[in-house]
């Protein structure tokens, strides 16, 4: 069973593990560096102290994945515009909790004042990420090509919108 609740600091070292495998073996992230435990602990702070949310999955009593909300840009006339994030652990993937992470993080959006449109910014050959996304609502408004390299190959960007406000 899985249980999605707001993360805590506690789980920062989980989130860090699944954050530095997406960056190290897929194009989920556009990194090409891990991260340290200092730099997950700034973006959560910087999120939770700016009243967004990060929510994790638990299987077990582990952390099987997480998601996020927070700032599109940081412009003031961006304001209004979230991009969210939801990563899943490997031993995790296509088993329903990015799905489940994805309904929370939503379900905040929608209830958010301060969010007008939710975006997701996706790597275009992530299908199944894409697909989830355009299953709860969101829907393609651009397609960016060869707009990142990684991994030795050029990568097209996919934007997805949905409006929750």
């Amino acid at each position: 069973m899985v249980l999605i609740r707001e993360a805590s600091p506690a789980d920062l070292p989980a989130i860090l593990d699944i954050h530095n495998d997406a960056i190290l073996t897929t194009t989920a992230i556009w990194d090409e560096s891990a991260v340290d435990l200092a730099d997950r602990v700034a973006w959560y702070e910087r999120l939770v102290g700016d009243g967004k949310p990060v929510l994790v999955a638990e299987i077990d009593g582990q952390v099987a994945g997480y998601a996020s909300y927070g700032p599109f840009r940081p412009r003031s006339s961006y304001r209004h515009t979230v991009e969210n994030s939801v990563y899943v652990h490997r031993d995790h993937r296509r088993r329903g909790v990015a799905r489940q992470l994805m309904v929370a993080l939503l379900g905040r959006a929608y209830d958010d004042p301060g969010a007008h449109v939710a975006l997701a910014l996706i790597e275009s050959g992530n299908t199944v990420s894409i697909e989830l996304h355009e299953d709860l609502g969101f829907e393609l408004a651009a397609r960016l090509p060869e707009v990142g390299r990684k991994f030795d190959r050029w990568l097209d960007l996919s934007i997805l919108r949905l409006a929750v406000g």
